[in-house]
């Protein structure tokens, strides 16, 4: 007897036994329970029927009870939060802002007036604080985030050339709101408001940037490392730091309720301040030194980081400066150190952005009724609440910049820049709103203005480019189209993986080393998603191209390196390639094709478990063949590039010194060419597999050039064959096949397409 056959009859022995003692103990029970006991049992259900109701009550009962409507508010949120921040990323702006626009879709203003009992299921009064209270411990976590994001050591050196611009931007707009607050008091504001609290919350409204926000829309334009996008950086940095230092002193003074009273606050706020900087930060920096990777930060260090962030949290809480501002603080003390920033920000940045924030957008959005402004006065008091604050932010960026040297086209563009608010601005509204500063109207009023003005930021910047444009004053930061350079060839290389850069390079040098023109060569990687915190981008970069420089260091060529952040990847491969000149576009073919399985069981355990289930539903193969994984991917790249195109899928590659060259079509000779160059770099051995059939229109005139070629290369041999096989591919190490044979033999020949070597897709 088989070890699978004893276990097999150990198990239901097992479960023969136990499950006899079991049914004799509940007996026994049974007739030992008392008449209470009895009673509910004569109460359960007697059939199916019975029991599906008492089920559905059970069901109800658990849908409507605390948690579980929490967790059904979850799912709505995240679901909708994603949808629209999707639909606003396609027209070109942050996502942010469809999730803001999410949460007041989710309000009272859209589904509870359409579906108020919708809105009441989902929302009932008695469960918004639980998601209150969520979403405000979510903001603690990402203001610990932005306050890691503003390097102090940057800030402080660009200190000299950001001030004017940065406080300029902050106090202009500060003062307009102070007048429009004057004019607004006695109507929208509260009784027992304090016009100082009203005064000073309308006026930190308006004045504060979203730094955050601005850093992303600054990574999609492409100005990072430019003169323009430091400056727009450094400025908000400096108007964030400046900003929340008067939001404290504002909170401060509306608790204590008048300028006399918050002196204490103001003052054990100093010492506050004075201990996280000059005894945490010091420390912290220390610990920074020794914990700066992954493999020394352990849980314990974890545990001390958000302790310490508690802490400063509960500290200003308790000063009457808000949680918010001691997390804020937290993260600015953070050590220097960026490796142990980007491990800190990794560990509580996704699951604040992913699953707090949007519960605080839609925590906001059941607070914005818009139909709370019913009347055309309302209206136009939004309307004034968002000319002040453009005229306020874009008007004092635009003129402290251009007072300081620079050039009107940086000016408007840091106007236009500064004039962003986004999350910063729900944040100061909603610690206003809480603290019965804001009245309904005025928040919905400012929350309109915030969507306004961060929506505005991207078409602004684009109008602004179109006019330099019209008017000739102003060339656009992208190259236009060159037309290649004599004598040189030019070859764009974009690769995903790090690893799979240096084995592109490897391609690359060995299909183009020995051309007659000098060989030059542009690693690009880009990282997708506009949502990449500025603070990883630096070590994103020193990782994805640190094997490709040392692959080029031992190769002894030169290397040119290009890093961006793109939404459309594909699309800004082929622009680049298009826009500055080049001869050669190299791509990667992606995890996906490159690590299919080449073995035999994983053959066999493919067309099993497909033949079998997959078909039976009408799978389409698209999701599972190499050829179909590929065929949209390469279209896209051959289309839009105005260059040839080689689309690489790693096989293991090492050294192309066993090539086969497929050929199916007369169009398919250009392939030659690559594989002469490929020869004389290599020496590889050179196999021409010839798939057409001797009734092709070409033949003969395919026939004859392969002979001549043959000629030439004394080590080329020509296989003519009808079909391809595994054992044909199997044999090399190294393919050329052109795009229009991978599409015809991915639909006829994917299953011997599951042994192919590495292989390079050619576009003519």
């Amino acid at each position: 007897m088989g070890k699978g056959s004893r276990s097999l009859i150990y198990y239901l022995v097992m479960l023969l036994v136990f499950g006899g003692l079991m049914y004799f103990i509940i007996k026994e029970g049974e007739a030992r329970q008392i008449q209470e006991a009895i009673s509910v049992s004569n109460e359960a259900p007697h059939d199916l029927k019975e029991g599906f109701f008492v089920f559905k009550d059970l069901l109800m009962h658990h849908v409507e009870s605390s948690i579980g409507i929490l967790l059904l508010q979850i799912i709505v949120i995240l679901i909708t939060c994603r949808l629209f921040g999707w639909l606003f990323a396609k027209m070109q702006q942050p996502t942010v802002i469809g999730e803001i626009v999410a949460g007041i879709v989710l309000g009272p203003s859209v589904l509870g007036h359409l579906l108020p009992s919708v809105s009441a299921f989902l929302f009932p009064f008695d469960s918004l604080q639980n998601i209150n209270m969520l979403s405000q411990f979510g903001l603690i976590l990402f203001m610990f985030a932005i306050g890691m994001e503003l390097n102090i050591t940057e800030v402080r050196q660009k200190l000299k050339e950001t001030i004017l611009i940065s406080h300029t931007s902050t106090i202009f707009p500060f003062f307009l709101g102070m007048v429009t607050a004057y004019f607004l008091y006695n109507k929208y504001a509260y009784e027992s408001t304090p016009f100082l609290s009203f005064a000073l919350f309308v006026s930190i409204a308006l004045s504060i940037t979203a730094f955050p926000v601005l850093a992303r829309i600054i990574q999609e334009k492409g100005l990072t490392k430019t003169h323009l996008g430091t400056i727009s950086l450094a400025s908000a940095a400096n108007g964030d730091i400046t900003a929340w230092c008067l939001l404290a002193v504002v909170v401060a003074i509306a608790q204590a309720g008048s300028m006399l009273s918050a002196i204490y606050n103001i003052g054990f706020s100093f010492i506050y301040l004075l201990l996280m900087f000059t005894v945490i930060r010091p420390f912290l920096r220390m610990i920074g030194h020794i914990y700066h990777n992954k493999e020394v930060v352990d849980k314990g260090l974890v545990a001390f980081m958000f302790l310490l962030l508690i802490v400063s949290s509960y500290l200003t809480e308790i000063l009457g400066l808000h949680a918010l501002f001691g997390a804020f603080v937290a993260g600015v003390v953070m050590p220097d150190n960026i490796k142990f920033r980007k491990i800190m920000t990794e560990k509580v940045e996704d699951v604040s952005l992913a699953l707090f924030l949007p519960l605080f957008f839609v925590s906001t959005g059941l607070r914005t009724e818009i139909g709370l402004l019913n009347s055309p006065e309302l209206w136009y008091m939004c309307g004034i609440f968002i000319l002040v604050a453009i005229i306020g932010k874009f008007g004092g960026s635009l003129v402290a910049a251009r007072f300081v040297g620079e050039t009107w086209k940086d000016s408007l563009y840091i106007g236009a820049l500064m004039n962003t608010r986004g999350l910063m601005e729900l944040v100061v509204l909603t610690i206003g709103y809480d603290m019965k500063i804001l009245t309904p109207p005025i928040f919905v009023m400012l929350v309109l203005m915030t969507l306004v003005t961060t929506f505005m930021t991207t078409p602004l910047i684009s109008f602004i480019q179109f006019c330099y444009q019209v008017f000739g004053k102003y060339k656009s930061h992208k190259v236009e189209w060159q037309q290649p350079q004599p004598g040189v060839f030019k070859v764009l290389l974009s690769f995903g993986r790090a690893s799979n850069g240096q084995v592109m390079l490897d391609v690359a040098h060995q299909m183009f080393a020995h051309t007659k023109d000098k060989l030059e060569i542009t690693a690009l990687h880009l990282t997708v998603g506009s949502d990449v915190n500025p603070l990883h981008t630096d070590n994103f970069e020193e990782v994805s191209f640190g094997p490709i420089l040392y692959g080029a260091q031992k190769l002894n060529i030169p290397l040119k390196t290009r890093y961006e952040v793109s939404n459309n990847a594909g699309q800004d491969i082929c622009e680049i390639a298009n826009k500055e000149g080049y001869d050669f576009l190299l791509v990667g073919a992606g995890i996906s094709l490159s690590d299919l399985p080449n073995d035999i069981a994983a053959n066999q355990y493919r067309t099993s478990f497909y033949d079998k289930f997959l078909r039976h539903f009408k799978a389409p193969e698209s999701w599972f063949y190499p050829g179909e994984l590929l065929k949209d991917k390469t279209k896209m790249f051959i289309e839009q590039s105005l260059c040839p195109v080689g689309v690489f899928v790693n096989r293991k590659f090492v050294k192309a010194s066993n090539t086969l060259i497929v050929i199916h079509f007369a169009e398919d000779l250009f392939l030659l060419n690559y594989a002469d160059h490929l020869k004389q770099t290599t020496g590889s051995d050179l196999t021409i597999l010839n798939l057409m059939s001797n009734e092709a229109k070409d033949i003969d005139l395919v026939t004859q050039r392969l002979f001549e070629y043959t000629e030439l290369q004394h080590k080329a041999i020509v296989y003519n064959g009808n079909k391809l096989t595994q054992s044909v591919l199997s044999a090399y190490n190294f393919m050329l096949i052109s795009y229009n044979t991978w599409n015809l033999l991915s639909e006829v020949s994917n299953e011997e397409l599951q042994k192919m070597p590495s292989t390079l897709i050619l576009s003519k």
